[in-house]
C-alpha cells in the first residue's frame, strides 16, 4: 500500500491551534494522507506511555508511523566508543517505533571527516552489519533504512546506501530525492533520471525493497558541497520536481512510503504529491 504523509507538523497545524502530536492523527487523516515521520532527530526521549498513547490515536485513523532516529549517527566514526553510541541510538527509536505501533525507522549512515571515502565506506559497511547483528535480541520485525545524504563529505549516496541494504533483508532503502538532486548538483532533471536510480535499485536489491522502498521528498537550496536548506514546493530554482516520480510510481507499480519534508509546508505539499500519483494514474 502506497502511504504518504509529513514529516512533522506543518505550520498550518499549529496555526488552527493544535498543541500536541497525538491531534496530528485526526488532522492528516482528514487531509486524506496515511503517513506521518516522527523525528528524534535530538535524541530519544519519549516516554512508554506517551508513544503508546500518540501510536493508539494514528491506529485508530489509519495513519502509519513511521520514525528518524537521532540525526548524529556516525558508523564511520573511527571511535569505537561513539560507534557503540550510535548502536543505542538505533535501538532506541526502533522501541519507540515500536510502541508507535510501526516498524519503518530512518537513519543517517555515515560521514567522511577526515578519512579517505573508501575508507570511510568501508567502516560504516562494517558497522551497519555489526548493528544488525546488535538488533538480532529484539523480538519484534523491524525496517531500517539507511538514507541518501545531502552533502558531498557524507555517506550516503545511492549506490552507497543500496550497497549497505546487501547486508540484510531488514534493511530498505531511504531515498530522499532532494539530498541526491543536492549532492549531484542538480542532477534529478526528470522521469529518465528517476528510472535509472529505480532500475538501479531493483538490480541489486530485488523487486520487494524497491517496491516498498522509503522515501523522502522536498526541494532542497545547494551549493557546491551539496545540501544548505529545504524548501517548499512553491520553489521553482532548486528542484526537485516530483511528477516524474509520480509517473514512475504508475508505471512501475510502486508502492513506497512517501515523506514530505518541506520546509513548513509538508501536509500542504504531501497533499500536492498524492494528487499528482493520481493524475499520472489516469
Amino acid at each position: 500500500m502506497l502511504r504518504i504523509g509529513p514529516s512533522g507538523n506543518s505550520l498550518s497545524f499549529y496555526a488552527e491551534g493544535h498543541t500536541r502530536t497525538k491531534e496530528a492523527a485526526e488532522w492528516i487523516a482528514g487531509r486524506g494522507l496515511n503517513a506521518f515521520e516522527y523525528s528524534f532527530g535530538r535524541g530519544v526521549n519519549i516516554k512508554a506511555e506517551s508513544a503508546l498513547e500518540i501510536g493508539a490515536e494514528f491506529g485508530r485513523f489509519g495513519v502509519e508511523i513511521s520514525s528518524h532516529a537521532p540525526y548524529y549517527t556516525n558508523f564511520a566514526n573511527p571511535d569505537e566508543e561513539m560507534i557503540e553510541k550510535s548502536f543505542g541510538y538505533v535501538r532506541s527509536s526502533i522501541m519507540a517505533e515500536h510502541l508507535f505501533g510501526g516498524k519503518r525507522t530512518v537513519f543517517h549512515p555515515a560521514s567522511c571527516g577526515k578519512s579517505e571515502r573508501r575508507e570511510a565506506m568501508e567502516r560504516a559497511k562494517r558497522n551497519i552489519a555489526r548493528l544488525m547483528e546488535n538488533l538480532s535480541d529484539l523480538g519484534f520485525d523491524f525496517i531500517l533504512c539507511p538514507e541518501t545524504m545531502g552533502k558531498i563529505n557524507q555517506i550516503g549516496t545511492v549506490e552507497e546506501v543500496v550497497d549497505f541494504c546487501t547486508l540484510d533483508k531488514r534493511l530498505y532503502p531511504c531515498f530522499d530525492f532532494g539530498h541526491i538532486n543536492s549532492y549531484t548538483l542538480g542532477g534529478i532533471k526528470g522521469y529518465d533520471d528517476y528510472k535509472r536510480i529505480i532500475d538501479y535499485t531493483a538490480d541489486v536489491l530485488g523487486d520487494e525493497k524497491t517496491r516498498n522502498m522509503h522515501v523522502h521528498f522536498s526541494k532542497i537550496m545547494y551549493g557546491n558541497k551539496g545540501e544548505l536548506k529545504h524548501l517548499t514546493f512553491a520553489d521553482e530554482k532548486y528542484g526537485p520536481e516530483f511528477d516524474g516520480f509520480a509517473k514512475l510510481i504508475n508505471d512501475y507499480k510502486l508502492t513506497p512510503y512517501i515523506v514530505c519534508e518541506s520546509d513548513g509546508t509538508m501536509a500542504e505539499d504531501a497533499a500536492i504529491m498524492r494528487d499528482m500519483i493520481a493524475i499520472a494514474e489516469n
